[in-house]
C-alpha cells in the first residue's frame, strides 16, 4: 500500500511539474520576444551602423543610485520651469548613444520638460549590429526594472512621468508606464513590442500612443492588431498611427530614416505629450 501511495505521489508531482512547464512556455515576455529578433540575420542586417552626429549636449551623464545594486547611468536634462514633470526615454538596441542624447535635448526643449534618458545596457554602446544583438540579449528585465524605479526615486516623490522609446526601447516604454502606475501620465511607443498579458495591462493607468511602421516585418500588423484587442480587453486606450515606412524610420542616423514620416510622427507625438502635461 505504501508503494502505491508513493507511486501516486510521484505521478502527481510529475503532472504538476509538466503543467508548470507548459505555463512557463506559454508565458509571454515582450522583452525576450524582441531580444529573440537579434538571432534573425534579416533583423540584424537591416540595422546599419548609425552615422556619427556632432552637436553640443545640454544635459549631463549622471549616476543614479539603485537600491541593492550598482548605480545606473542616465543622460539627464533639467529644464528651467519644468518642475516635477519628467519624460523618461528608452534607447534603441544600439544603447544610449549620441542620437538618443540629442533626442533628450530636443524633447526637453520642445516640451519644456525634464528628461531622463536611461541606459539599460550599463555603459555599453554597440558599434555593430552583432554587438547590439548581444547587448540586447544580455539586458536583464530585473535590472532594467530596478533602473526604472531608481530613476523615479531620483526624480522625487512628487514627480510625474511620460515614457517614450524606440525599437527595443519602445517595449520598455510600455513596461515602464505599467511599473510607474499612477505616476505615469502618457506612454509613447515607436515600433516596440507591446505587453500581451491582459491582466498586466489592466494595471496600466495611462493611455498609449503607438507609432507603427507598416513595412516592419517584426512589429507588424498582426502584432499591432493583437495589441489593440488586448488593450480593449483590459479596458485601456491605445491610439495607433501607421506610416508607410520601415522599422527604425524615425532614426535620422540610420539608413531606413524616412524624413516625411518621422517629421509627421514627431508632430503627432508632440501634440499627444502636450495634452498630458
Amino acid at each position: 500500500m505504501k508503494n502505491w501511495t508513493l507511486l501516486l505521489s510521484c505521478c502527481l508531482l510529475a503532472l504538476c511539474a509538466c503543467q508548470q512547464t507548459k505555463q512557463n512556455v506559454m508565458c509571454h515576455d515582450p522583452h525576450a520576444e524582441f531580444a529573440a529578433f537579434a538571432k534573425d540575420p534579416a533583423f540584424r542586417n537591416m540595422h546599419t551602423i548609425p552615422t556619427e552626429i556632432d552637436y553640443k549636449m545640454n544635459g549631463a551623464m549622471t549616476r543614479i543610485p539603485v537600491t541593492g545594486q550598482d548605480s545606473a547611468n542616465a543622460y539627464v536634462v533639467k529644464t528651467k520651469g519644468a518642475g516635477n514633470n519628467y519624460l523618461l526615454l528608452f534607447h534603441e538596441w544600439w544603447g544610449l548613444n549620441d542620437q538618443i542624447k540629442k533626442e533628450a535635448d530636443d524633447w526637453a526643449k520642445s516640451l519644456k520638460i525634464n528628461v531622463i534618458a536611461l541606459d539599460l545596457y550599463d555603459g555599453k554602446v554597440a558599434r555593430t549590429a552583432d554587438e547590439a544583438g548581444q547587448f540586447m540579449g544580455a539586458c536583464k528585465p530585473d535590472r532594467a526594472n530596478a533602473i526604472i524605479q531608481a530613476a523615479a526615486a531620483f526624480a522625487g516623490q512628487a514627480a510625474n512621468f511620460r515614457t517614450m522609446g524606440w525599437c527595443f526601447g519602445g517595449g520598455w516604454s510600455m513596461k515602464a508606464a505599467i511599473a510607474l502606475k499612477e505616476k505615469a501620465k502618457a506612454c509613447v511607443m515607436y515600433y516596440g513590442m507591446p505587453e500581451e498579458n491582459v491582466e498586466t495591462l489592466k494595471s496600466l493607468q495611462c493611455d498609449v500612443l503607438f507609432i507603427h511602421a507598416k513595412q516592419d516585418r517584426w512589429i507588424n500588423d498582426d502584432v499591432v492588431n493583437k495589441m489593440k484587442a488586448n488593450m480593449k480587453s483590459a479596458g485601456k486606450m491605445v491610439d495607433v498611427h501607421p506610416y508607410d515606412a520601415d522599422h527604425a524610420f524615425a532614426n535620422p542616423s540610420g539608413q531606413h530614416y524616412n524624413e516625411a514620416a518621422a517629421s509627421d510622427a514627431r508632430v503627432v507625438v508632440l501634440n499627444y505629450l502636450k495634452k498630458h502635461e
